[in-house]
């Protein structure tokens, strides 16, 4: 395996790199689970409006039982609530997010237990996270819900976040991963 080298004792470590982090599609480490057609509906109008334009989502390292993901999300960018079937800590490099009440910036993080739903909002700047996940490969649930009213409102916001992203070309820490 590229990179990986065995210490003294026999045990393996691995050297990683930003620049042959992978794009989650491709990794296909994250399985949705299945949504409603309504749920669904909302989802394709939310990416036909250019959503993912507001993320970067990048596989940096994975070995079973463990993951490391760098995420890059631009200011006001639309996560929707949701859960994963694994624990995840959750580090900030740059920029700012809004978590519940909590207003958290570089070097500031939080933990996610297994099936608890969470969202959170990105700064003026956007933010960039890593993810450690007690696992490499995972789901994800969303919980965003029926309801048309929260839809039309994530809708209406990424519209409104979307006119400040093409200003938002680099990520606020400028390291380029990928």
């Amino acid at each position: 395996m590229k990179g990986t080298v065995r210490d003294s004792i026999g045990l393996p470590f691995t050297v990683f790199r930003a620049r042959d982090a992978i794009d989650y599609a491709e990794a296909e480490c994250m399985e949705p689970q299945p949504v409603s057609a309504e749920e669904q509906a909302w989802s394709a109008r939310m990416y036909e409006a250019g959503m993912l334009e507001g993320s970067k989502v990048m596989l940096l390292f994975s070995r079973p039982g463990l993951s490391l993901t760098y995420v890059w999300f631009k200011s006001g960018f639309p996560l929707p609530r949701h859960s994963h079937d694994a624990d995840c800590a959750y580090f900030i490099i740059a920029g700012a997010l809004r978590l519940a009440t909590e207003d958290l910036g570089p070097g500031d993080g939080f933990f996610v237990g297994k099936d608890v739903p969470y969202t959170y909002t990105p700064g003026p700047e956007g933010v960039e996270v890593l993810e450690i996940r007690t696992s490499n490969h995972f789901d994800i649930k969303l919980l965003a819900g029926k309801n048309p009213a929260y839809w039309q409102k994530a809708l209406a916001g990424l519209m409104q976040a979307k006119e400040a992203w093409p200003d938002q070309a680099t990520p606020p820490s400028g390291m380029q991963v990928g």
